[in-house]
């Protein structure tokens, strides 16, 4: 697997003396491109819930915990 430098010096060896960066050689070579996405899938406390959810209900079956307090 080659790195993101190795393949925009493979398409233009002389990137440099074109780009500021690495980045925007890449960029305009078409070796990485941006993808649109739903922004509520970029919040951790979205992208992580289900692993919260699952630890949750490990922990009451571990614990055998109800949503319901026991009657007296």
């Amino acid at each position: 697997m080659s790195s993101l430098r190795e393949e925009v010096e493979t398409l233009l060896p002389n990137w440099r003396s074109w780009y500021p960066s690495l980045f925007d050689a890449a960029v305009d070579l078409g070796v990485i491109r941006a993808r649109i996405c739903d922004p509520n899938s970029l919040l951790l406390s979205n992208r992580h819930a289900s692993v919260r959810a699952e630890a949750a209900q490990a922990h009451r079956e571990r614990w055998e915990a109800t949503d319901n307090p026991p009657e007296e």
